[in-house]
């Protein structure tokens, strides 16, 4: 028998969610699917999405494997080109590119493409990561309609504190962002996923749609709440039980002892499959839809529960470390993380499309 440790990926999950997405962009959408889809696994997803509007990666790598697998919808480059040469790939699979830096506008001034690109044109509004700075961005945007080799032009910006609701930074940012595109032709991008939920300003041209998809909303506890189904369903089984006095140890450092007679779940699943490691004791794990928690530290390859309140539980239980009733952004909370982390490490886990 192999390790049980499995992550069900439901699509009809991420197909609802993606249409809430697109329904608060205000019906165009891409899709992003970089970093195999948060870990649920980029050629699948696509898959599922024929009605999606496109997709978006992050570099022409993860392009090209969506475009070898037959998915025929626009796809973005996030970080655009790294390199001239690979504006010749860009021409022949269809791609749609982001400019945010000299080097890459200067890329296409010089190329000779002979299908005109599409591009997206990134400002840095107050991220301070990539983008045009806001005084030298209609500049940049003259540029490329002057050169000849673009179709269209999409103007976005990326937000740093969408994620924390009334934030002024975010507020400030949609304020540059328009004052600097005043007058300048061209669809627009704002919003990814906390734009969308918690920021109305933001939803206008092309939502950017990430974590959503995958069913964890980017927002507090006490935020703005949409209605999203988690797609990856992490699970094990109990593998073996202890039966503990009160004040034994458990596990490496002997970080927790027993209060009381406790009986000890092993479960096949540790930080070598993607689980955090500091999400030790106290981290919620369901089984059979009732909730229990982790006692001691996680593992490489196995973690501990209490099962001393569950006396059906026992070797063979099925463990929900997370997904319907164990939320993954409360494992992220306990282990001092976000979900997008948790998900895109789940490995050795066998992968169950459904």
């Amino acid at each position: 028998m192999s390790r049980p440790l499995e992550a069900v990926i439901r699509l009809d999950n991420l197909r609802h969610n993606y249409h809430v997405g697109r329904a608060l962009a205000g019906g165009r959408a891409l899709a992003v699917v970089k970093a195999n889809a948060y870990g649920h696994g980029a050629v699948q997803c696509a898959k599922a999405l024929p009605d999606a509007d496109g997709f978006a990666v992050a570099c022409i790598e993860e392009a090209l494997q969506l475009r070898e697998a037959g998915i025929a919808q626009p796809i973005l480059l996030l970080e655009g080109v790294f390199e001239a040469s690979e504006l010749e790939l860009v021409e022949r699979h269809g791609l749609w590119l982001v400019v945010h830096h000299e080097g890459q506008l200067a890329m296409i001034e010089a190329a000779k493409p002979q299908t005109p690109y599409t591009v997206w044109l990134k400002m840095d509004s107050g991220m301070h990561r990539v983008g045009f700075a806001p005084a030298d961005y209609a500049a940049a945007h003259a540029r490329l309609c002057a050169s000849g080799k673009v179709a269209s032009i999409t103007m976005m910006t990326h937000f740093a504190r969408a994620d924390e609701p009334g934030a002024q930074a975010t507020a400030d940012q949609i304020a540059t962002f328009q004052a600097a595109t005043e007058g300048l032709a061209g669809d627009i991008s704002l919003a990814n996923s906390a734009g969308l939920i918690g920021w109305p300003a933001a939803r206008v041209g092309w939502g950017r749609p990430g974590i959503l998809l995958y069913g964890a909303s980017p927002m507090p506890v006490d935020g703005p709440a949409v209605e999203l189904k988690p797609v990856m369903q992490l699970k094990s089984k109990v593998f073996a039980v202890r039966e503990l006095a009160t004040g034994e140890p458990i596990g490496y450092g002997a970080s927790f002892h027993t209060s009381r007679a406790t009986r000890v779940g092993v479960v096949a699943c540790g930080y070598a499959d993607g689980y955090p490691r500091l999400a030790s004791t106290g981290s919620p794990v369901a089984i059979d839809g009732v909730r229990t928690r982790i006692i001691g530290r996680v593992s490489m390859d196995m973690l501990t529960i209490d099962l001393t309140d569950l006396p059906d539980a026992g070797v063979g239980s099925e463990v929900e470390l997370w997904g319907d009733t164990v939320s993954v952004n409360e494992v992220a909370a306990h282990a001092g993380t976000i979900a997008y982390e948790l998900l895109c490490n789940v490995k050795r886990a066998a992968f169950r499309y459904r």
